[in-house]
């Protein structure tokens, strides 16, 4: 299992410094373990997400998180992930087995999708990066996730707020339907930056009735 710095584009320093997979790129059942309590009046928003390696449901916390989910949303309602929009589709550029899956930022070019302001980072929410969560990627600035963000394949504890520098990565929701879709995600063949060698490309992304 790949293990990344916390500084990026820095080698292995520690058992548990893996962020590098997380910092924004340039150029099922989730178990016991869910991270998001349903704690809304309102049904929650679920996320459909289609790859060539099957469908991914995820379900967001709009409670815990609301500046993320709603730049989230915004990025969905305008088809910025799967290319409705008509400036090409994202894909799942790195993956990462034993730690996570991440996409949504570039194309199938390598080069990075022109993408909206930053926005705060909301790691204090309370929400832990559990296995099947889905959380923001960001640069080692906290404030800068945009579009890019990640699905944990394990219990990722390290990456929560501590009280401590850095902050931690913003979870905004899990996945409620198709974490086996995930974990093929991350058992594919990569390159040496752990891009998939045959690109999982987001085929379509909406919100579901």
């Amino acid at each position: 299992m790949k293990r990344m710095s916390l500084i990026a584009l820095l080698p292995l320093l520690t058992a548990c410094e893996k962020t590098e997979g997380l910092t924004q790129e340039t150029g099922g059942d989730t178990g016991e373990n869910s991270a998001v309590e349903d704690t809304q009046a309102d049904p929650a928003v679920q996320i459909e997400l289609v790859t060539g390696l099957g469908t991914v449901v995820i379900e967001l916390a709009e409670t815990q998180a609301p500046i993320t989910t709603a730049n989230f949303l915004q990025y969905v309602d305008e088809g910025f992930y799967d290319g409705d929009d008509g400036a090409g589709g994202t894909l799942f550029h790195r993956v990462i087995p034993g730690f996570m899956a991440q996409g949504g930022g570039l194309l199938e070019s390598g080069v990075e999708k022109t993408t909206r302001s930053a926005i705060v980072n909301e790691s204090d929410n309370g929400l832990e990066n559990m296995r099947g969560t889905i959380a923001m990627a960001r640069t080692n600035d906290p404030n800068s996730a945009t579009s890019q963000f990640f699905i944990n394949v394990e219990n990722n504890n390290f990456l929560d707020i501590d009280g401590s520098y850095p902050p931690g990565y913003a979870v905004f929701g899990e996945v409620v339907s198709g974490m086996d879709v995930v974990d093929a995600m991350v058992a594919v063949s990569t390159d040496g930056n752990d891009r998939p060698t045959s690109d999982i490309l987001i085929q379509d992304m909406e919100r579901m009735d």
